[in-house]
Formats: structure tokens, sequence, C-alpha cells
């Protein structure tokens, strides 16, 4: 069972998720809920909550603003936001969680599942670089972390070759000639690269770097051949797309 809080100043929204909560996540029992950051960060001293679900646009004090009073972040987040193009994008960045209101309860329940399978938590440094980020926004982001089973790592996005999918995991090729395994889907580390209009899926289990590409070999849906030899089969469906941008 895992302890909860609720943070979020739109009491409708505090009453639909624990709502949805109730019906579709019993491993989560509900401490508290808070329509203030303030309130918030009493009740998490008061609670030592496992889980927070945690609104981004509050008055007063917003949700990465209530992050800032805390050195070391002993629970797990699951954000909770209207579309926010940048906040979003800084989220992904960091590899944290997030939800989109209205709360999906497909979504809501994949959400808590991942807490659960976590073998390590996001740590302080995730949060550090989400608020980097956001306070530096006019900023182009050059480094994306990558959630590992040892913990993160921070890498230059221009350093990706190619990324390949592997179940629940993706294998990242980088051009030092090392292999990072994230605890990731391709899925999800498509979504963290869509600020760099160098990524393109050109398969349902290949993610490449375009700068990267070398050569295109014609076929049904071809396939590529990229800077560190390997080749990339392309789909069908995504070719026309791929010789668009060449």
């Amino acid at each position: 069972m895992m302890k909860a809080i609720l943070i979020d100043d739109e009491l409708h929204c505090l009453r639909t998720l624990r709502i949805l909560l109730t019906e579709y996540c019993p491993e989560v029992q509900l401490v508290e809920d808070c329509a203030s950051a303030a309130d918030g960060l009493k009740a998490i001293r008061k609670h030592k909550p496992d889980l927070l679900f945690l609104d981004i646009e509050m008055p007063g004090m917003n949700g990465f603003e209530m992050l800032e009073h805390f050195v070391d972040i002993p629970f797990a987040i699951i954000f909770t936001t209207s579309y926010d193009q940048y906040a979003i994008k800084a989220i992904r960045f960091s590899a944290l969680d997030y939800l989109l209101k209205p709360i999906d309860p497909n979504e809501l329940i994949a959400a808590v599942q991942k807490v659960q399978e976590q073998q390590q938590r996001p740590g302080a440094e995730q949060y550090r670089l989400l608020l980097r980020q956001l306070q530096h926004h006019d900023q182009p982001l050059r480094k994306i972390a990558v959630p590992t089973a040892e913990g993160f790592e921070l890498i230059p996005a221009e350093q990706v070759i190619r990324c390949e999918a592997d179940d629940n995991y993706t294998h990242l090729f980088l051009k030092n000639k090392t292999k990072v395994i994230a605890c990731r889907t391709l899925k999800e580390m498509e979504e963290q690269m869509q600020a760099f209009p160098f990524f393109l899926r050109v398969h349902h289990s290949y993610l490449v770097n375009l700068n990267e590409v070398t050569k295109y070999i014609r076929g049904e849906g071809g396939y590529l051949v990229m800077s560190d030899g390997s080749t990339v089969n392309v789909s069908r469906s995504r070719k026309e797309a791929l010789l668009k941008l060449f």
C-alpha cells in the first residue's frame, strides 16, 4: 500500500482524482488532499508519503516552486497539469512522469503501476535538472535524462546515433561506441526527443538521429546505414516522411 497526497488548487480536480484513485487504484492510500502548495508542504512533513500527485499551476506557489523546499525528495511524484507545452517538455526531458487533465483512468493506472515498478525512484538531481530547464526556458535543451536500472544518465542528445526498442526498455547507441539501456519504452523516448528535429521514428522498433545517417538503401521500406555502420529498417508507412526530410 502506497501513502499518497494530492495537491491541487482546483477542488473539482482533487475530487475527481480522489474518486479515480479509489475506484481504479486500491493499492494507493490517500492520506490528505491539499488545495495549496503551502498546505502540501505541511502534509508532506506530517505524513511522509510514498507518492505525491502534484499540480503544476497553482497561485502563490506552484508545484515546481514547492519542490525547491526539499534538498532530497524521498517520495515519488506524478505531476498533474493542463497542457503546457514547455513544462511538459521539461518534465519529459528530466525522465519524470505526468498526467494531463482531464485525467484518463487508464493513464492513471499506468502511471501508478510505473511508480510501483520503479527499482529506484528519481533522484534529486533529476528534479534540479527540471527546475534548471524551467528557469532557463529561453535556452535550448541539449541533454536528456535517461532512466536506467542504476538511476539515470544525462546524455547530450546529439551523441545518440539511434534508439532500438526492447519490450519495455530502449537501447541507446552512442557516438562513443557505448550503449545505454533506458527503462523507458521507445514511444516514451520518442516523446522525450520531440524537441530535437533531427530525431525521427522510422520503424516501430527504431528512432534515429538523421544527422548520423550515411546512406539510404531503397526497397519496400528500405533501410538506413548509420555512422557506426549499423543498419536500421524503415517501415513502408514511415518511408515517405523520411524521404521528405532528405
